[in-house]
C-alpha cells in the first residue's frame, strides 16, 4: 500500500479541469457565464483555430477590483454565494468558484479587468500554474480574459481535441443556447478574425422572437405556439414548434431553468408525453422554453458543469410542464392561424390584378351530412366504450362565421381521385386528406367517449402475482386509487410482489405483466404514468383508422363541407393519429409563382 499524502495544488487544478474543461467550448461556457453573472450588456467571443490558439471574452460588466483579481483564479473563491443558504438560493449562473482556477491550469491565461470605481485596468498572467502580479493596462469597463494554448502542458488532453472545424462548431452551439438565454445582451463571435456571428440586444418579444428564428430557423416562428403560463409557483413561456414542424433529430430542443440551459429527464418525459399524440414516429418537437421557479426548487449542484439540475418537487414541475403542452397543442386545429398569404405587386408591362371577393355563401346554408351515413363502425366501437352510440356521431358545433365570411378551411369544391379534398378558403386553395382528417375527428371523439363515459374494467378469473422491486411495491400503494380510476386493480402481496386482479376492458388480451411493470415503472420514476391511457390510445387511434372514411370513396360536396367544419372544431385536427399533416394551404402568391405569372 502506498501512503497517503496531499496532492499538490497545480495537480489539484488540473483534476478540476478534467471536470469541468471537456473542450474549448467549456472554456467559453464558464468565461461567458462569468460575464453575464457581472451583468454584461455586450459580450465579445474571439476564437482562433478553434479554440486551441486563443479564446477571448470581452465584457462591459461590472469588473473586478485590482485586490480580488489573485482570488479571482484562486481555487473556490467566489463571490456569488458565501454561506449553505446561499448555495440552496443559486440565482446565478456560477457559483462553485472552479472555473478560472481550472482554466488556468492548463493553458497560458490573462485577464484584464477595470472596476467601475476604478480610475485605470489592471492585468494579471498566469502561466503554468504561477501567478504574475498585477500590473496597469489599458481597458474599459468591464473584463477581457485571454486562454491561448489550451492544454499545452497536458498533451493526453490536446490529443483528443477535434478538428478546427469540429470545435467551433461546438463553441457556436453553445453561443447560440447562451444568446437564446438572454435576449437582452448582445453577442458577436468571430473566428480567425473574421466576424461569425452578431446577435443585437432584443428589446421586445417580436425582437426575441427574430433571434430564436436566427437559431431554429427562419421558418420557425410560423410553425410555433406562443406559450405563456403560470400556476403552482412555476411560469413557463416560450414558443413550442407544431408537430409538422419536427425534426429528425432533438437538435433544436432548448429548455431553461431560471436562465440556465438544462438537459432533464424530467422535462424530457414531460415534453415527450405531450407531444405523444400528435408527433410523427421517430420524431423530434422543436421548441425554446423557459422556466422560472423559486430558487429554493431546484438544486443546481448536481453536475460538475452544471448541465443537469435536480427539481425539489419533480411530479409538479412533471404534471405543470405536460399539462401546459398538452393543452397549447390541443388547441391547434385545422385552417384557424393560416396568415394571409402576401400578394404579388404588380409589374410593369404585365396587368396583374388581385382576384375581386368572392361571395361566400352562408354557413347555416351548408348540409351537415354524417359522414358514417353510408358505413357506421363507430356504434360497435362507443359500445365497447360502455358509452351512447350516439357518443360516435355527435355533431361538432360549426365555428362561428358571418355572412360572406369563408370559414378557415372554405369550401369545398371537388375531390381529387377520391382521396384529396380540395376547397377555396379566402387565400387560396387548400387540399385535405380525407382519411387522415376523418381519422384525427373519429379518434378525439372516441377519446371523449371514453372519458365522459364509465370505463369498464375486467376481473382477471385468476389474480396474477409478478415480482417487482420494492421500489414499485410502494409506487402501487401510493397511487392504487390513481390507478383503478383507470381501471387497473393492484395490491401489494408481499416486500416485492404484486397482484394484479383488474384490467381495463379495452386492454383485453394485452401482455397483463409487461404493462403492470411499465406502468409502475413510470410511477416509481415520475410519479406519473400515462402508460395505460397511452395503450387505449394506440386500440382506439387503431379503431379510428377502421372506421373512418377511406380513400376511394366518393364523397358529396355537402359530405366535404361536413369534414371541414368537422376539422376546424377538432383538437389537434392538423395532424392524424400518426403524426401526418391532414391539410396543407396554398395561398394564391404561390399559386402565382407555379404559374410564372408577374413575372
Amino acid at each position: 500500500m502506498t501512503v497517503i499524502r496531499l496532492l499538490p495544488p497545480e495537480l489539484i487544478n488540473q483534476i478540476a479541469a478534467g471536470e469541468v474543461i471537456e473542450r474549448p467550448s467549456s472554456v467559453v461556457k464558464e468565461l461567458v457565464e462569468n460575464s453575464l453573472d457581472a451583468g454584461a450588456t455586450r459580450i465579445e467571443v474571439d476564437i482562433e483555430a478553434g479554440g486551441a490558439r486563443l479564446i477571448r471574452v470581452r465584457d462591459d460588466g461590472g469588473g473586478i477590483h485590482v485586490d480580488e483579481l489573485p482570488l479571482a483564479v484562486a481555487s473556490h473563491a467566489t463571490s456569488k454565494i458565501g454561506s449553505f443558504d446561499d448555495l440552496e438560493h443559486v440565482a446565478s449562473m456560477g457559483f462553485r468558484g472552479e472555473a478560472l482556477a481550472s482554466v488556468s491550469s492548463v493553458a497560458r491565461f490573462a485577464l484584464t479587468s477595470r472596476a467601475r470605481d476604478q480610475d485605470a485596468a489592471f492585468r494579471i498572467e498566469v502561466d503554468g500554474g504561477k501567478l504574475q502580479a498585477a500590473r496597469p493596462a489599458q481597458h474599459p469597463q468591464g473584463t477581457s480574459v485571454e486562454v491561448r494554448d489550451l492544454f499545452y502542458n497536458v498533451p493526453a488532453r490536446r490529443k483528443f481535441m477535434r478538428a478546427e472545424r469540429t470545435e467551433f462548431a461546438h463553441i457556436d452551439d453553445l453561443l447560440k443556447s447562451l444568446a437564446l438565454a438572454r435576449g437582452s445582451v448582445e453577442f458577436r463571435l468571430s473566428h480567425n478574425g473574421k466576424p461569425v456571428r452578431i446577435w443585437k440586444a432584443a428589446r421586445d418579444e417580436q425582437a426575441q422572437l427574430q433571434r430564436v428564428a436566427e437559431v431554429l430557423g427562419d421558418e420557425f416562428p410560423a410553425q410555433s405556439l406562443r406559450i405563456d403560463h403560470a400556476a403552482a409557483g412555476l411560469h413557463l413561456s416560450g414558443w413550442v414548434g407544431l408537430p409538422t414542424a419536427s425534426r429528425a433529430q432533438a437538435d433544436s430542443q432548448y429548455f431553461y431553468v431560471n436562465g440556465r440551459l438544462v438537459r432533464d429527464r424530467i422535462v424530457a418525459h414531460a415534453v415527450r408525453q405531450a407531444y405523444a399524440d400528435v408527433l410523427f414516429h421517430g420524431r423530434h418537437a422543436a421548441f425554446v422554453l423557459y422556466l422560472e421557479l423559486d430558487p429554493a426548487g431546484v438544486d443546481v449542484n448536481v453536475h460538475p458543469a452544471k448541465h443537469e439540475v435536480r427539481f425539489r418537487e419533480q411530479r409538479l414541475v412533471h404534471d405543470f410542464l405536460f399539462r401546459t403542452l398538452h393543452e397549447a397543442l390541443a388547441q391547434t386545429r385545422a385552417g384557424l392561424g393560416t396568415l394571409p398569404a402576401t400578394e404579388p405587386a404588380p409589374m410593369a408591362g404585365y396587368p396583374y390584378a388581385p382576384p375581386a371577393p368572392v361571395a361566400w355563401p352562408s354557413p347555416s346554408s351548408q348540409s351537415r351530412l354524417s359522414l358514417g351515413t353510408r358505413e357506421e363502425p363507430l356504434a360497435d366501437y362507443a359500445a365497447l366504450l360502455g358509452a351512447s352510440p350516439s357518443i360516435a356521431g355527435v355533431p361538432t358545433p360549426l365555428p362561428e362565421t358571418a355572412e360572406g365570411e369563408a370559414p378557415p378551411l372554405g369550401f369545398a369544391i371537388a375531390q381529387l381521385k377520391s382521396i384529396f379534398v380540395l376547397a377555396e378558403n379566402a387565400h387560396g386553395m387548400v387540399l385535405v386528406d380525407m382519411h387522415a382528417a376523418h381519422e384525427r375527428i373519429t379518434y378525439e371523439k372516441l377519446k371523449a367517449g371514453r372519458v365522459t363515459s364509465n370505463l369498464r374494467s375486467q376481473v382477471l378469473l385468476v389474480p396474477l402475482s409478478i415480482a417487482v422491486s420494492a421500489k414499485e411495491v410502494a409506487a402501487a400503494e401510493e397511487h392504487a386509487e390513481a390507478l383503478v380510476e383507470w381501471g387497473l386493480e393492484l395490491s401489494r402481496s408481499g416486500p416485492a410482489t404484486i397482484v394484479v386482479r383488474r384490467i381495463p376492458a379495452l386492454l383485453e388480451g394485452a401482455d397483463v405483466a409487461q404493462l403492470s411493470r411499465d406502468v409502475l415503472s413510470e410511477l416509481a420514476q415520475h410519479g406519473s404514468s400515462r402508460r395505460l391511457q397511452e395503450l387505449e390510445n394506440e386500440l382506439l387511434s387503431t379503431m379510428a383508422c377502421h372506421g373512418s372514411v377511406r380513400a376511394g370513396r366518393r364523397l358529396t360536396i355537402p359530405e366535404m363541407n361536413a369534414l371541414l367544419r368537422e376539422m376546424e372544431a377538432t383538437e389537434r385536427s392538423g395532424q392524424c393519429n400518426h403524426g401526418r399533416p391532414t391539410w396543407v394551404q396554398l395561398s394564391l402568391a404561390e399559386l402565382d409563382k407555379l404559374f410564372m405569372r408577374g413575372r
